[in-house]
């Protein structure tokens, strides 16, 4: 395949995804501006703090606000700064 000038050959992200998807992607990111891809991650961000949040609240659904703030955080600093930074370790809360 013919990439042009300055762009290299890369693998595709997925086995299922054609050379052709993979390079009009590549391209599509390059042509957007800063504050789109921003806008982007944002929300990819928001989507993965809500599936977060939606498998604590399965997990636990007893468990108050507080806690629910408490397991996330354990979620995205892991055990060892939670009981560093706030004295609560979710291994002896259950996971």
């Amino acid at each position: 395949m013919h990439y042009p000038d300055g762009m290299r050959a890369l693998r595709p992200f997925s086995p299922d995804t054609s050379a052709e998807v993979h390079r009009l992607l590549i391209e599509r990111w390059r042509e957007m501006k800063s504050w789109q891809k921003a806008g982007i991650v944002d929300a990819l961000s928001r989507d993965c703090e809500a599936l977060s949040l939606a498998g604590i609240r399965q997990r636990h659904p007893d468990a108050s606000a507080e806690e629910e703030r408490l397991r996330l955080g354990a979620l995205r600093v892991g055990r060892e700064l939670m009981i560093r930074a706030f004295g609560w370790d979710p291994l002896e809360r259950g996971l």
